[in-house]
């Protein structure tokens, strides 16, 4: 389950960084936000 969260976390924080290329800052900022919380690094939301 870790590994699961760790690759979802990955994918929320890639397409972050290519919506603030895009210029959707806002979008861009939730999306890193929301894969570093999901992450098992982070404070996960599942535990």
């Amino acid at each position: 389950m870790d590994f699961l969260l760790w690759i979802i976390a990955v994918v929320l924080v890639i397409s972050g960084v290519f919506a603030l290329l895009r210029r959707q800052v806002l979008w861009g900022i939730v999306l890193i936000i929301v894969g570093l919380l999901v992450g098992p690094g982070g404070v996960s939301v599942f535990n």
